[in-house]
């Protein structure tokens, strides 16, 4: 994420970006979704690392704000959240389906290959429920 001002370019796509959601661009929601979108790039991303690229940019934001704002771009089917260890959250902002890299050492995650992924088989869903999705997370540790 970058610490300059967005771009004309950044701006328009963060505003497209929020639109197709339906989400009206609010200044806030319109700066995080720069840092987010505004150069075209996937990317996983914190809340607290969020919040850390905001500041640097200049923006006069709260970690709560950037928490909600996370969640309403969820909600919104403009990301997806990924949970590490039950406690710790990611977002991403790739929104078909592929497995992810967790690493250990750095606590970063990262996209895995999903042409290399092969799910054979799963278990049946409980009476009166579905599958809504499988989150695949293969953790590493450096050799």
């Amino acid at each position: 994420m970058t610490s300059e001002a967005p771009s004309p370019e950044a701006t328009e796509r963060s505003t497209r970006w929020l639109a197709q959601a339906g989400l009206r661009p609010t200044r806030q929601r319109l700066s995080l979704a720069s840092l987010l979108v505004g150069d075209g790039h996937d990317r996983h991303v914190t809340a607290e690392s969020l919040y850390a690229a905001a500041v640097d940019r200049g923006e006069q934001v709260s970690l709560a704000t950037v928490y909600n704002t996370l969640r309403a771009f969820c909600s919104a089917g403009l990301m997806q959240e990924v949970t590490v260890d039950g406690s710790k959250s990611y977002f991403d902002t790739r929104m078909d389906d592929h497995p992810h890299f967790y690493w250990e050492d750095s606590a970063e995650l990262t996209d895995a290959p999903a042409e290399e992924l092969e799910i054979a088989r799963l278990p049946k869903a409980p009476h009166g429920a579905e599958i809504a999705r499988v989150d695949v997370v293969i953790r590493l540790r450096r050799s």
